[in-house]
């Protein structure tokens, strides 16, 4: 099972963080010249976030916690059942749940 932590922040939602963190994996891949399953596995899992996630849902899930000075992390695990993932979201001093 393949993992990804992103960390939106006010400035930057989760949509712009999962964007920017499959730019720089798709980068390493390129730059490395060979192959790389783990890093293949992490491009195909933000590949299919980006393409079905609700963002709208997950911005304002995490909009409330940013505005109250709170560290946010949504968990990408890859999953055997469609869409192919699921989304957990942890709150700094909360606990974690699944989203999606």
């Amino acid at each position: 099972m393949i993992e990804v932590k992103l960390e939106p922040s006010l400035s930057s939602c989760i949509e712009t963080v999962a964007k920017r963190e499959y730019e720089r994996v798709l980068g390493m891949l390129l730059k490395g010249g060979r192959e790389d399953r783990q890093l293949e596995e992490e491009l195909e899992l933000l590949r299919l976030f980006l393409e079905s996630a609700d963002f709208g849902q997950l911005r304002s899930l995490s909009e409330g916690l940013l505005l109250d000075g709170r560290r946010v992390e949504f968990t990408l695990r890859s999953t055997d059942s469609l869409p192919g993932y699921e989304v957990g979201i942890k709150g700094k001093g909360g606990r974690p749940s699944i989203i999606q």
